[in-house]
C-alpha cells in the first residue's frame, strides 16, 4: 500500500514549496504570500522505489471558528486522517510562535506519527532549531524546501518502515482517465459541483469569489469508468484581476484547459451570460477541447428568468451549437448524471477513430447534395479525406484549387461530418491540401 504523506503548518512557512520538490513539479502555487493553498492538493512522489503520496495544505489553525480559516482548516484536518505520515512544518526565521504550539497539540491528539521539520534553515547555525524542542515532538529537523537541503533526510525517515509497493491498476491506468475540467468565471459553482460529484466536501465551496485559486485534480470513479476531474479558479476579465496571486491562477485555470480532454464550462442561471462567459469558450475551442456546457442554480430561479436565459444562450453562445447545455442544480445535486453521460460523449468524440473509406464516402455524398461554389472560373474539386488528428479531431480533405472554397462551404462540410460521425461536443478541424499538378511545370516552360 503507498504511504500517504501530509505537509500541515502555519500559513507561509513554505509546505508548497516542498510539494513541488517532493513530486518534482510545480503544480502548487508558491509565492511570499500567506494563505495562497486552500484545499488540499494531492501529488506523486517518489524516494528510490519507495512510491509516496504527498498532500499539500493551506494554513493550519486549530481554533478556527468561522469564515475560510476554518473551512482550510478542515481541509488539513482532512488530510491528518488520511495520511499516515504527518510532516509538521515550522520556519526557523520566524521562531517558535503560539500558532505552532496550537498545532503540536491537535497532532498529540491525532494518533498519526508527526516528524517536526523546521524549515528555511538554510546558512543557519544547529541552535537555530534548539527552540523547537519545546514542541516534544522530538529531534526538530533543518531543512531548506526551496534548495533541497535534508529533504532526502527527512523522507529517509519518514517513510522508514514502509516496504516497496506495486504500481497499483489506478497508476497503471492513468494515462487513460478522461481528464475533466470544471471552469467558468468566479463563483458559478465549480467546487461544489465537484464535491457534489465526489459526495463529500473535497473542496472548499464558499460564497466568495476567488474562493478556489488553484488547479486542484482529483481522481474519481462513476459508471465503472476513471476520470481525472480539475477544479479551477474563477476567471475574470483581464481588468479585474488586480492580485498576483490571482494572475497566477489564470495561468494555471489556462493550463489545466490546455491540459484537459473535456472542459465543462459553469454558468451561473443567477446572474447574466456575460461576454466573459464566451471569451472563455473561445479559449476553450481554440485550445481544440471537448466542451460541455452547465448552466448551475437552475433551481434558483423562476420560469421568467429561466426563459430569459435561455434567449441570452441563443443570442451570446450561438457558436457552440455543437455543445451539450444542461440545467443542472450542483447544490441539490440534480442533473449530474446527464452531465456526465455528456462528458463520456463529448470525450468519445474527441477520440474518435474516422476510417478514411467512411469519411471519403462522406465527402463525397456531401459533395453530391451540394457542390462548393464556384470562385470566378474555378471549381473546387474535393477527391478523397481522411483523418489528421484527434482531439480535436481533423479531417483533411484532398483535391484541386481548394483554396477557393469559402468559409460557409467549410461550415455546411463541418455540420455533415459531425452528423455522419456523431462528432457533438467537440470541435471539429478540416483542412484542405490542394493536389499539386505534376504537368505545371512543363506548360510554364512552354
Amino acid at each position: 500500500m503507498t504511504p500517504v504523506v501530509a505537509l500541515v503548518g502555519r500559513p507561509n512557512v513554505g509546505k508548497s514549496t516542498l510539494f513541488n520538490r517532493l513530486t518534482r513539479t510545480r503544480s502548487a502555487l508558491v509565492a511570499d504570500f500567506p494563505g495562497l493553498t486552500r484545499d488540499r492538493h494531492y501529488g506523486d512522489g517518489r524516494l528510490g522505489p519507495v512510491p509516496f503520496i504527498v498532500i499539500d495544505t493551506g494554513g493550519f489553525e486549530p481554533v478556527a471558528a468561522e469564515g475560510i480559516t476554518r473551512e482550510m482548516a478542515l481541509q488539513a484536518e482532512a488530510a491528518i486522517a488520511e495520511a499516515d505520515v504527518v510532516i509538521f512544518m515550522t520556519d526557523a526565521r520566524d521562531g517558535l510562535v503560539p500558532q505552532d504550539r496550537r498545532i503540536a497539540d491537535r497532532l498529540r491528539r491525532t494518533g498519526r506519527r508527526p516528524i517536526l521539520v523546521v524549515n528555511k534553515a538554510e546558512g543557519l547555525p544547529p541552535m537555530a532549531t534548539a527552540e523547537f524542542h519545546e514542541l516534544g515532538l522530538g529531534d526538530p529537523l533543518p531543512i531548506s524546501a526551496a534548495h533541497g537541503e535534508g529533504v532526502a533526510a527527512m523522507m529517509d525517515i519518514a517513510l522508514s518502515g514502509f516496504a516497496v509497493a506495486a504500481p497499483s491498476a489506478a497508476e497503471q491506468a492513468a494515462d487513460g482517465r478522461a481528464r475533466v475540467a470544471f471552469v467558468g468565471r468566479p463563483n458559478v459553482g465549480k467546487s461544489t459541483l465537484v464535491n457534489a460529484l465526489l459526495g463529500e466536501e473535497r473542496m472548499i465551496a464558499f460564497d466568495s469569489p476567488g474562493t478556489t485559486r488553484d488547479a486542484i485534480e482529483v481522481e474519481f470513479g462513476y459508471g465503472g469508468r476513471d476520470y481525472l476531474l480539475i477544479d479551477t479558479a474563477g476567471l475574470r476579465r483581464r481588468g479585474r484581476v488586480f492580485e498576483t496571486v490571482e494572475k497566477f491562477s489564470v495561468v494555471k485555470t489556462l493550463q489545466a484547459i490546455e491540459g484537459c480532454h473535456v472542459a465543462v464550462l459553469l454558468l451561473d442561471a443567477a446572474s447574466e451570460i456575460a461576454e466573459q462567459d464566451a471569451h472563455i469558450a473561445g479559449y476553450i475551442m481554440e485550445k481544440g477541447r471537448a466542451l460541455v456546457l452547465a448552466v448551475n442554480k437552475w433551481d434558483q430561479i423562476d420560469e421568467y428568468r429561466r426563459a430569459l436565459v435561455k434567449r441570452e444562450l441563443e443570442r451570446k453562445l450561438h457558436f457552440l451549437d455543437w455543445a451539450k447545455l444542461h440545467f443542472i442544480s450542483a447544490r441539490r445535486q440534480t442533473g449530474l448524471g446527464a452531465l456526465m453521460r455528456s462528458v463520456d460523449s463529448a470525450h468519445r468524440a474527441a477520440f474518435a477513430k474516422l476510417p478514411t473509406p467512411r469519411l471519403t464516402r462522406a465527402l463525397r455524398a456531401a459533395v453530391e447534395r451540394q457542390q462548393p461554389p464556384r470562385a470566378g472560373n474555378v471549381r473546387p474539386k474535393m477527391r478523397y479525406a481522411h483523418q489528421g488528428g484527434q482531439n480535436p479531431p481533423v479531417i483533411v480533405v484532398h483535391g484541386n484549387s481548394l483554396g477557393h472554397v469559402q468559409p460557409a462551404y467549410r461550415r455546411y462540410l463541418e455540420g455533415w461530418f459531425r452528423r455522419e460521425f456523431s462528432l457533438a461536443g467537440t470541435p471539429l478541424r478540416i483542412e484542405f491540401r490542394t493536389s499539386t499538378n505534376p504537368y505545371a511545370a512543363a506548360r510554364e516552360a512552354r
